[in-house]
């Protein structure tokens, strides 16, 4: 993930980044300085004073250093840890112990000394996953490290317990992102655990000016992903090699679960970090094949790989088929892969959706897609953060050596036919502080019908982020449950239908973004609409049912087995 092009350095970033935008957005049809937004309108995000209490200060580095894993971490989940229906924050400490933050309506408190959330001995920690490992109606807590990775059981009070050992947790190495899923439709949530490279401490790099800094991926061999079996809510299985990813080293950083050919098993997306993306189809029998090159999902249009780090899957332009966005390196194009016609696979569409161009100075991380304000279309929102050393941004918060890793986030705002806009004025209080930025995750905190946003910044407090957009219409929040399971029915695929045959679709999933790990709801945008005709859900395993539709502005639970079986 190193930024490798000596002629950037040479030429000056502004020239050669403005040059570069240029031919990224070969086929932006855009009208120059058009941005879809107004300055000067009513603020769209108001950032929680004192991060709505959320006393937590981060920072990773080790002076004089400059070790890898530093650079990297960390992540955040949003989940219920308590059982109050209010979202609690969980925030990684590179090194101690982790930290919760029990949340009231858009306000937290600290229960970090009583959660139970331990460190392990050695290593740096990374990331959150979250997921009901045993079944039991609570979420549990993953941690991933540059070590020894850590699993904590939830005793169903807030408090949790390390269970590693006991549930045969032992991924050797440097772990990134981790997703649950049940892959294997035995009811059980299994996790897939993304792994970085064979990082050596005793290597030393440097940019181009011969700065001393942080080494790229390149310099270390890469290591292959992790598959871990649910053996019934026991324990896990490490089940690599006869599913078939063991033998494919690529420097892991992001991962998602989602049912990309609809044939009701959840395949696996892999952001790669200078190596070709993965796309594991799950081919049933607890076998996966790579199919990202036939699809088109493993390069860029340019036919390269990129320096792949958070993911977002969704449907961004409303044809009802989830494409995936992926943020990269400066200098690189966030890069949009667009679902085709059926049966064709997916194309780089970075230019012309306008998210190319927009996305070169800035590194990006963590990325989350939500219809911020409620017009039936997902926006988009960075974290951003450098990774290698640069002439320090205005306003960068922190301090030296780390303020020239500072950027500031990117909002870019969707006109409804996954065409997107940056935007320069609304989303201020999430784009304008330059700081490191690496996790973001989405929830209602306040549960006020629309999605926050919690960001991990790798030096220094979080940043939370209430919605407050003028809505452009009515919403609806979906959560599908599964009785006989006693948890959240990860992967099932929720449409609304709305009238004149709109469907708009989403996936339950907690996983995504980067290190990250959102509310366990999905979240739906309706415009004008003030009713509903049906909902359908395509359970886990493919079963379809329909239940009755009804107003808008609500939370809506759909159960398992409640509705009418098509």
């Amino acid at each position: 993930m190193r930024e490798r092009s000596p002629v950037l350095l040479r030429c000056g970033p502004p020239t050669l980044l403005a040059a570069l935008a240029a031919l990224a957005s070969c086929g932006d049809d855009s009208q120059p300085g058009a941005t879809g937004a107004v300055v000067g309108r009513a603020a769209w995000w108001r950032a929680g004073e004192g991060a709505a209490g959320l006393a937590f200060e981060s920072d990773a580095r080790q002076a004089g250093r400059w070790l890898l894993p530093e650079i990297m971490g960390g992540g955040v989940a949003l989940l219920d840890a308590d059982g109050d229906d209010f979202l609690d924050v969980v925030l990684v400490r590179p090194r101690g112990d982790h930290a919760l933050f029990l949340g009231s309506g858009g306000s937290f408190t600290d229960a970090s000394k009583t959660a139970g959330l331990g460190r392990a001995d050695d290593g740096t920690a990374m990331g959150i996953a979250v997921g009901d490992l045993d079944n039991d109606g609570d979420p549990d807590v993953y941690i991933t490290r540059h070590g020894p990775d850590q699993l904590f059981r939830n005793r169903g009070d807030g408090t949790f317990e390390e269970v590693s050992e006991a549930f045969g947790i032992d991924v050797p190495g440097w772990s990134c992102s981790a997703a649950f899923g049940d892959y294997d439709g035995d009811g059980f949530l299994d996790l897939f655990v993304t792994r970085y490279v064979d990082f050596d401490a005793e290597r030393e790099c440097r940019g181009w000016s011969g700065r001393r800094d942080y080494c790229g991926p390149k310099e270390f061999p890469p290591l292959a992903d992790v598959l871990l079996r649910n053996e019934g809510g026991a324990g896990f299985r490490d089940v690599s090699a006869e599913a078939g990813i063991a033998g494919a080293p690529c420097a892991g950083l992001g991962v998602v679960w989602e049912d990309l050919d609809r044939d009701g098993r959840p395949d696996v997306y892999v952001a790669n970090d200078a190596y070709p993306n993965q796309c594991w189809r799950n081919e049933g029998g607890g076998r996966f094949r790579d199919v990202a090159h036939e699809l088109g999902l493993a390069l860029n249009l340019n036919g390269r790989p990129e320096a792949g780090m958070g993911i977002a899957a969704e449907d961004f332009d409303g044809d009802g088929r989830s494409d995936l966005f992926i943020t990269h390196l400066r200098a690189e194009t966030n890069t949009l892969y667009r679902r085709l016609a059926a049966g064709r696979g997916f194309g780089d569409a970075s230019g012309p959706s306008r998210l190319g161009a927009a996305s070169m100075p800035f590194t990006g991380f963590g990325v989350c897609a939500l219809d911020v304000e409620l017009d039936g279309d997902l926006d988009l929102f960075v974290a951003n953060g450098r990774v290698n050393w640069a002439e320090p941004p205005a306003g960068a918060t922190p301090a030296e050596p780390w303020d020239g890793f500072a950027e500031a986030n990117l909002c870019f705002v969707n006109d409804g036919a996954g065409r997107f806009s940056p935007d320069p004025g609304h989303a201020a209080a999430f784009t304008s502080p330059a700081e490191i930025s690496r996790g973001l995750a989405r929830g209602d905190l306040d549960r006020d019908g629309d999605v926050d946003l919690v960001l991990a910044n790798l030096r220094g407090g979080p940043g939370v982020f209430y919605n407050e957009a003028p809505r452009a219409g009515s919403w609806l929040s979906v959560r599908c449950r599964d009785a006989t399971l006693k948890r959240d029915a990860i992967g099932a695929r929720v449409t609304v239908v709305l009238g004149e045959g709109s469907r708009p679709e989403r996936t339950l999933t907690r996983a995504g973004s980067y290190l990250s790990s959102s509310e366990a709801a999905v979240h739906f945008g309706l415009g004008e609409q003030t009713a509903v005709a049906a909902f359908e859900v395509t359970w886990p395993g493919g079963e379809r049912e329909v239940f009755p539709g009804g107003p808008t502005d609500r939370e809506v639970v759909l159960t398992r087995g409640s509705g009418v079986s098509r």
